[in-house]
């Protein structure tokens, strides 16, 4: 497991019922190139609460430079921002 907590952009989708999913993400590497990874599956997602923050963390599997990852992203509600959280596999 592979924790990194760190911002990305990301392109998604809301359908009628007002739930969002994950399609794209964008990061900037140590070489300040970007790495653009196309979402094949969310796994799960769940909703949090923390310290009055809410939140909800999709487990997410995609293809990386050729290898399946599973990796989990993080919706910031009320900033309406991502952030990648760890890479598990």
């Amino acid at each position: 497991m592979n924790e990194i907590s760190r911002p990305v952009d990301v392109i998604c989708v809301c359908d009628a019922r007002g739930e969002i999913r994950p399609l794209r993400i964008q990061m900037e590497q140590a070489d300040q190139s970007h790495l653009r990874i196309n979402i094949d599956e969310i796994l799960s997602s769940r909703e949090i609460q923390h310290v009055g923050a809410e939140s909800t963390i999709y487990l997410c599997r995609a293809m990386v430079h050729g290898r399946e990852q599973i990796f989990e992203l993080k919706y910031l509600i009320r900033s309406h921002s991502w952030r990648l959280l760890q890479m598990i596999c």
